[in-house]
This record gives C-alpha cells, structure tokens and sequence, in this order.
C-alpha cells in the first residue's frame, strides 16, 4: 500500500463516521434496554464504542498518535484499563460531573495533538489517556448501570476486546505504513478527529444544536 492510498483510506474513513455513525447519545446496541444475558451484555460492550462517534474518533486518535510516534503499546491498554476503571466508578454508584463534556474535549484535544504533527513525551500522552480513559469509561457505564454481574462483566470484557482491537490496529497499522508524526496521513486523521470533537462538544453545551 502506497502513503497517498493510505491518505485516502483515512480520510474516507473517517469521513464515513461523520456521515454514517449513530449520535453519540444512542451509545447502545440493545436499542434502549438493559442487557440481561453474557451475550448482550458482550455484544453491547463491542457495539458501544463504535456506535459512539466520539469515543470511536478517541480510539482511532490514540492508535494513531502511538502508532506514529512510536510509542510503547502499553499507553492504548492503559486507557482501555482506565476506561474498564471508569465504568467501575460509574456502576459503583459514585458520580463523575461532567463526563461528557471531558469525553468531548478529550477528543478534541488528541486529535488537535495528533493534527499538531508534534512529538510528545511519553509521560504526556500516559497522562492523557489515563484521565481521558476514566471519563470514557464512566460515560461507557451509562448503559450497563443497574446491571446483574453476568451481562456486567460480559459487558465490560466486549469493552477491552474491541478498545484493544481498535486503539492497536490503528497503531500497527501506522507504525508500519507512515514514517513520522509530521506525515501528511495522521495530520489529516487528527484533523478530522477535531472535526467530531467539536460537534460532540456543541452537542453537550447546545443539545439542540
């Protein structure tokens, strides 16, 4: 695969996600109702970060940002740790203000990172994930609040499975095809990534925006 194809796969895709994902509020593969079995409760966990587009433009952002930085790979399990953490908080009864609105910017700001095209110290971005992972989570735990334990931790195993999946696909893939953070491809990634932080932002200061 050549650098442009793989401008154009990024671009395309994330161009897709604008268009073609469901509002970030929907956040459920259930249609509304609490996953009752393990197998609702891992196909709920492996549907809601995708069918988020902000959580989704997050996980492609880190895998990007570790991809072609050259990261350690333990940074994308930190935040799928850290996110495992936040639904913990959130299942656990103990409140978290303003999730959403972290969640928002959170996308904002990687993605600005990652459109930057600068390098930044490990200790940075570990920082980043972590706190972002805790209020990724917790928005995550939205869905499964109330729970019994089976579909919980069906549940929450769907989340690591498909967090991991995605976050160090993304960063495989860039490691290996771009040679720097200042390539055109994940500038671009970034770009867009701001793009949908942006929106999911506005949704949560203008709900009808």
């Amino acid at each position: 695969m050549t650098t442009s194809s793989l401008h154009r796969i990024v671009f395309l895709a994330l161009a897709a996600l604008v268009l073609t994902a469901a509002p970030a509020s929907a956040h459920h593969m259930m249609g509304g109702e609490m996953p009752s079995t393990f197998s609702q409760g891992l196909l709920s966990g492996l549907g809601h970060p995708v069918i988020g587009l902000d959580h989704l433009a997050f996980l492609i952002a880190v895998g990007v940002a570790v991809g072609v930085g050259g990261l350690n790979l333990g940074l994308p399990v930190l935040f799928v740790a850290a996110s495992a953490i936040g639904v913990g908080i959130h299942v656990g009864g103990f409140d978290l203000p303003g999730a959403e609105l972290i969640v928002a910017s959170s996308v904002v700001i990687v993605g600005a990172l990652v459109a930057s095209g600068r390098a930044l110290p490990l200790a940075a971005w570990a920082a980043l994930f972590g706190a972002a992972g805790l209020a990724h989570g917790y928005a995550y735990g939205e869905s499964i609040f109330g729970a019994e334990p089976t579909p919980l931790a069906a549940y929450l195993l769907g989340l690591v499975i498909i967090q991991s999946v995605l976050s160090v696909g993304v960063a495989l893939l860039f490691r290996v095809r771009t040679p720097s953070v200042s390539a055109i491809a994940p500038r671009l990634a970034g770009a867009v990534v701001v793009g949908i932080g942006i929106a999911a932002l506005l949704g949560q200061i203008i709900p009808d925006a």
